[in-house]
C-alpha cells in the first residue's frame, strides 16, 4: 500500500527532487571513469589507485532530509561504512553542492557534522564545480555508485528500496548497497545492477 502522506511530505521536504538529466560517462558494466579530488584533510585521492579495492561512491549533502534520515536520524549509513571498512571497502564521499547553495559546508563545518553524526567514509571530498558528480550523473543525495576491485562500475542507484524520509522504513527495506558488497564478496553477479536514487537534488 502506498503512503500518499509519506510521499507528499518527501517531496515537500527534497525540494528540486525530480531533476533533468545529467550529462554523464559513467556506465554500469563499464570502467567506472578516473577523477582526483582532495579531501576535507587537504590529501589527494585518485580513483584508479584503489584498483584491487572495492569502493563506494555516495554523494552527501548535510542538510538534505533524505541524508538526515541515514545519518543523524539513524546512523544507518555510519554503520555501513564501518562494516564496509571492515571488509577493506574505501567508502568515498563526495559533495558537489556549488558555492553558496543548500549543504555547501566549508572544511571546518564538514568536519564538525562528520563528528556529530558518527560518519565514518575513507574520505569526504568536495566537489563545488560539479565536475565528478556530473562525470557520474549523480542526481540525488544519497546517489550511491559501486565499483568493483577491477575497476569496473557494477551498481548505481538507491541506497534501498523505500523511497521514504522516515528512518523506521530502514529496517524493512532492502538495501542494495549492502547487498551489492555481499554479492562481490561472495562472486555473485550483482542484482539489481541499476536502481532509481531518491533524495534531494544535487545542488550543482
Amino acid at each position: 500500500m502506498k503512503h500518499p502522506i509519506r510521499s507528499l511530505l518527501l517531496a515537500g521536504f527534497c525540494s528540486g527532487f525530480a531533476v533533468g538529466a545529467v550529462a554523464k560517462t559513467a556506465e554500469v558494466g563499464q570502467p567506472a571513469p578516473d577523477f582526483t579530488l582532495t579531501d576535507i584533510a587537504g590529501t589527494t585521492h585518485q580513483l584508479s589507485a584503489y584498483r584491487g579495492k572495492t569502493v563506494v561512491l555516495e554523494w552527501v549533502n548535510p542538510e538534505c532530509p533524505i541524508v538526515q534520515k541515514h545519518y543523524n536520524r539513524s546512523g544507518n549509513i555510519p554503520k555501513l561504512q564501518k562494516a564496509a571498512a571492515a571488509d577493506g571497502v574505501v567508502w568515498l564521499s563526495i559533495n558537489s553542492a556549488a558555492p553558496g547553495k543548500q549543504g555547501d559546508y566549508d572544511v571546518t563545518e564538514v568536519a564538525t557534522w562528520m563528528q556529530r553524526v558518527g560518519a565514518a567514509p575513507t574520505a569526504y571530498f568536495r566537489d563545488p564545480a560539479g565536475t565528478v558528480g556530473k562525470l557520474y550523473g549523480a542526481r540525488n543525495t544519497p546517489h550511491l555508485f559501486v565499483i568493483d576491485a577491477r575497476g569496473t562500475l557494477v551498481y548505481e542507484g538507491a541506497i534501498d528500496s523505500i523511497r521514504s524520509a522516515d528512518p523506521a522504513d530502514i529496517a524493512r527495506a532492502e538495501n542494495y548497497v549492502t547487498a551489492t558488497l555481499a554479492a562481490l564478496k561472495a562472486g555473485r553477479p550483482v542484482s539489481p545492477s541499476a536502481t532509481p536514487p531518491y533524495g534531494c537534488s544535487v545542488k550543482y
